[in-house]
């Protein structure tokens, strides 16, 4: 029997679009559907999403979250979309556990519902909305050390059957997206990505040195192109910390335009 894997990083494209037949999305959305029907279905997920900042680590702890429609400007039916999932209060407790017991300050909310950084994936890849979900916010000091460490506590959810996803993008310039491609662009785009694969997959980097390279992301080639701010690739640092090895598997699709990726541990 397969065993569910630790960690899914993935590019959750723009906001309610890949719900609403966007042409620009399909690519992402085969790719989702392709990694829920090829791995075990997990028990529960923990959802890190982009969406989400706070000066500690929150997690939603109520047993029916609501969704949360955090974009504007989209047609009508983009405001009624349903996924009925439930929460799993006793699972936020034990990440709260597992972060005190690292001594990482974290709180739990039970009053707060899940944006669309956790919905929009979610619908896609397990549509029948029957999986408990949590949700966890982002440091609001975006260190991607501490990204780290937060994922190295939450490290034996796998055991357990529990999925961490990172919901992010691997590609996150909103002025890029609505302006023409050139070649200085996609150049920058294509050099970011490439780094970010092998940094991710390769197994002839130690994990010390892995880690370094992820925190010092900035310096990578087309980096601050490709991430003005980086609240979209620190979900990436959370599943490496839960994972601290090389992924497994590796896809590389096309959202929007734009060269994007995403990581199976």
């Amino acid at each position: 029997m397969k065993q569910t894997p630790k960690a899914l990083f993935l590019s959750h494209g723009g906001g309610p679009l890949p719900l609403l037949g966007d042409s620009a999305h399909q690519e992402m959305i085969s790719c989702l559907k392709s990694i829920a029907a090829s791995i075990p279905k997990p028990d529960a997920l923990v959802v890190v999403s982009a969406h989400w900042e706070e000066k500690n680590p929150t997690i939603t702890s109520g047993q029916s979250p609501f969704l949360i429609y955090d974009y504007h400007g989209f047609s009508p039916e983009s405001y009624q979309i349903q996924y009925p999932c439930p929460g799993e209060p006793f699972l936020a407790s034990e990440l709260h556990r597992m972060l005190a017991d690292a001594g990482i300050d974290a709180r739990q909310d039970e009053s707060r519902g899940i944006d669309h950084g956790v919905f929009v994936p979610l619908k896609i890849m397990y549509p029948e909305a029957n999986i408990p979900c949590v949700q966890m916010s982002l440091v609001d000091t975006l260190d991607p050390s501490h990204h780290i460490e937060i994922g190295r506590a939450l490290k034996n959810l796998s055991r357990k059957n529990v999925l961490v996803i990172g919901s992010g993008f691997s590609f996150h310039n909103m002025r890029a997206f609505f302006t023409p491609d050139d070649e200085e662009s996609n150049r920058l785009n294509h050099s970011f990505e490439d780094w970010l694969v092998n940094v991710c997959s390769s197994r002839e980097i130690r994990e010390e040195e892995r880690a370094g390279l992820l925190i010092r992301w900035s310096k990578a080639p087309g980096a601050r192109f490709c991430h003005p701010r980086e609240e979209h690739l620190l979900p990436l640092h959370v599943c490496y910390g839960v994972a601290q090895s090389p992924s497994s598997e590796q896809y590389r699709t096309v959202i929007m335009n734009k060269e994007s990726s995403l990581y199976l541990w």
